[in-house]
């Protein structure tokens, strides 16, 4: 815990940010029975689940004149697959046009998420919370379960994919002390979700979802709100995630700022002609 940021001043807060969003894909291509590939160019994860969150490339740093070979390299080995990704773009990306590349390639601009982060030391407790909502830490392999139907729903999986998207999350381990998962009850019944990636420096969360029946109660913000409290609790004093459109106003009322832009470039696992 030594090397844990002490606040949001620190000069490569940005590198800080995205490296935990490198460590949490990471995590998924390091899992058993999967594929990761860590060169000085590039990182590229695959796990076989065919939905394009599960499968991608990021910190890619090409010279000029890598360029095109690498990305025909990548989608050739993805394309062998019959397997979609994505391949994302941020800060550490060079060359920083990097997108219009991929885009000659025939991936698919899918837009940017901001980078947000907060001073977990200046979190408020005092935060209205919903009273019908029932918080726990993932223990089991059953609420696992819930939780993956939830995530499925909430990321618009196929549901033809909810095995290996389980068998996925079990093989992470359900009490990872770097990977926490939180759920949320309400009327009985599961409705949503939230991660929590630990790495050395700062505190991720990912996989924040919740049920069609149960949006609008703020519960997707109480589920955030366990995951900054845990990452306090261990001692963590910066947290981040890669917000949606619909999540950047709730975030920020939480008290999370931007600090820099994540895009992202769909490529659906056939040939340019074919698509």
């Amino acid at each position: 815990m030594n090397q844990v940021l002490q606040d949001l001043s620190t000069p490569n807060l940005v590198t800080a940010l995205e490296n935990n969003m490198f460590a949490f894909f990471t995590n998924y291509g390091r899992a058993p029975h999967r594929e990761i590939c860590s060169t000085p160019n590039l990182i590229r994860f695959c796990t076989g689940i065919s939905f394009a969150f599960f499968n991608g490339v990021f910190r890619a740093q090409f010279e000029p004149n890598q360029i095109d070979a690498a990305i025909a390299e990548t989608l050739n080995y993805f394309s062998a697959q019959q397997l979609p990704m994505f391949w994302w773009t941020g800060p550490a990306t060079q060359p920083p046009e990097l997108g219009k590349y991929l885009e000659a390639h025939g991936l698919i601009n899918s837009g940017e998420s901001p980078v947000m982060a907060i001073d977990l030391s200046a979190l408020s407790d005092e935060q209205i919370l919903p009273t019908d909502l029932a918080i726990a830490q993932i223990s089991d392999s059953e609420t696992l379960k819930h939780w993956v139907r939830i995530a499925t729903a909430g990321f618009e999986i196929p549901n033809t994919e909810f095995n290996a998207f389980f068998d996925l999350e079990l093989s992470l381990g359900i009490n990872s002390q770097e990977y926490i998962r939180f759920i949320g009850w309400w009327k009985g019944l599961p409705v949503v979700t939230s991660a929590l990636y630990l790495d050395p420096q700062v505190a991720g969360v990912y996989v924040v979802a919740t049920t069609p029946e149960a949006r609008g109660r703020g519960f997707a913000s109480a589920l955030v709100l366990a995951a900054l409290k845990k990452a306090r609790a261990l001692g963590y004093r910066v947290a981040t995630l890669q917000a949606s459109k619909m999540g950047v106003n709730v975030y920020r009322r939480i008290g999370f700022q931007e600090y820099c832009k994540t895009s992202f470039y769909l490529w659906t696992g056939k040939p340019k002609h074919n698509q």
